[in-house]
């Protein structure tokens, strides 16, 4: 199976390259925030803006990074009241779905 990362490398190596140097790389590893909550945010942003393609990398990356189950279902009910219902409900099942894999 290809990931989005090889997919990213074949199509446009120096997005593929900015995002393991400096988004990963640099912005992920600042010291102001710390990575569980970088993922809080992420997977919040991504909820509210119905990236649901990223999503389930970010939700997988939140519960290595500390976030647990819970947490998540809680930020999923809090982003439904400010991104609505149809995000939040999209994004429980792509939660659902992490969870189940793991």
């Amino acid at each position: 199976m290809t990931t989005a990362r090889e997919i990213m490398r074949e199509i446009s190596p120096h997005l593929a390259d900015l995002s393991a140097d400096v988004l990963f790389g640099d912005v992920w590893e600042r010291p102001g925030l710390s990575k569980r909550d970088r993922s809080l945010i992420t997977v919040a942003t991504l909820v509210a803006l119905y990236r649901t393609g990223q999503l389930p990398g970010h939700i997988g990356r939140a519960l290595d990074n500390g976030v647990t189950k819970e947490e998540i279902g809680e930020l999923i009910t809090h982003m439904a009241f400010y991104s609505g219902w149809p995000t939040a409900a999209q994004a429980a099942r792509i939660a659902k779905e992490v969870f189940d894999a793991r």
